[in-house]
Formats: C-alpha cells, structure tokens, sequence
C-alpha cells in the first residue's frame, strides 16, 4: 500500500507542475471520480484523468468539440498482430509520408481527410514522440459513459498505465491542440465551445 501511496504523490506532483505550466486546473480525487485536470485550449476543454478496467490503469486525454462533418479515425502503433491482420484483410490507410505509414496503422472514414489531417508535420512529429499511442476521432461515447450532445464528436487518446512524465505529457497537450485547431483548418470542427464536461 505504501508503494501505491508514494506512486500517487509522485504522479499527482507531476500533475500538478503540468497544471502550472499550461495554465490548467487540478482536481484532486474524489470516489467514484479520480484525479484530473481540466486545461483550455481556446473553446476547448481538454480534459486528463485515469480509468481502470480489470484492475488495469489508464491515462486518457478527452476533448469534445462541435463536428462540421462525420469524419472519424483511429491511430496506433504498428505491431506484430496487425501486421497478421493486414494479411487478412484489415484495411490500413497510408496518407503519403513512408516512414509514418510505416510505423502506424491509421484507420478511417475519408482517405483525403486522412491526409490532410496527417499533413500537419506538429501532429506526425508529436504522435511519433509517444511510446504508447491510440488516438481517435469518434462521434459515440463508451457504454456507460455520458453521451454527447447532438452534433458534439471526441479527440480520445488513452494508454495503458500512469503517466506521470512530465514531458510526455506537455507533448499530448500540445498534440491536442495542434489537433483541434487542424480539425477546424481541415473543415471538420468548429471553433465553438461544445457546452459539455464530463465531470
């Protein structure tokens, strides 16, 4: 127990000094809700928390936004399995620059869209800063979760474990705020604020 204890304070330090240098609010744990930063990026509220599922932690990123259009996509690292189910069908979208293709399997609903949002050199470089990534662009909420409002979509990033490098962490806010600001650039976003938390 003391471990987790001293783990905690570790991880809610580096919580807290991302909070000062981004200019962002900590909200210390309260059951059922775990700790959590809220931090604005013009409109947009992006939000830091954990979630366990069967006894395994992960770190996530949330971030809703008004959509102009249904574009959605998923990102993740290559490995092993998808290189197997690639063989087998799974359909794996290049967007044109060979060393990203490569190292990523990025799936969605608009090959051009794709393109133009993997464009942003920002994103490419800051996604390929992250040992562990799945980021995505998704119109519903998980089961269980607080649903959207009408015309409200996500940017979702999670990772299993505690993140608590302080690095790591300053780069995924960034990641998301060159994201949403590309999301607009693109026409698939709206600067407007959404009008919904999730706490």
């Amino acid at each position: 127990m003391a471990r987790l204890d001293l783990f905690g304070k570790h991880k809610r330090h580096i919580w807290q000094q991302l909070c000062e240098q981004i200019d962002a609010d900590f909200f210390r744990a309260k059951f059922p809700k775990p700790d959590r930063i809220e931090a604005w990026h013009g409109n947009w509220m992006i939000t830091i928390d954990t979630f366990t599922i069967d006894k395994v932690i992960f770190t996530r990123f949330r971030a809703p936004y008004v959509n102009r259009d249904d574009f959605i996509f998923t990102i993740f690292r290559e490995h092993t399995g998808h290189k197997i189910g690639k063989i087998f069908g799974l359909k794996d979208i290049e967007v044109g620059y060979p060393d990203f293709d490569r190292d990523f399997i990025i799936r969605g609903s608009d090959q051009r869209k794709l393109e133009m949002m993997f464009a942003n050199p920002n994103i490419r470089q800051l996604i390929s800063f992250q040992p562990k990534i799945r980021l995505e662009l998704r119109r519903d909420a998980p089961l269980f979760a607080k649903k959207f409002p009408k015309g409200v979509n996500e940017l979702y990033f999670h990772c299993s474990g505690i993140l608590s490098n302080l690095d790591q962490l300053y780069d995924l806010y960034d990641l998301f705020g060159f994201a949403l600001d590309h999301l607009c650039a693109i026409g698939t976003a709206y600067e407007d604020e959404p009008g919904f938390a999730y706490y």
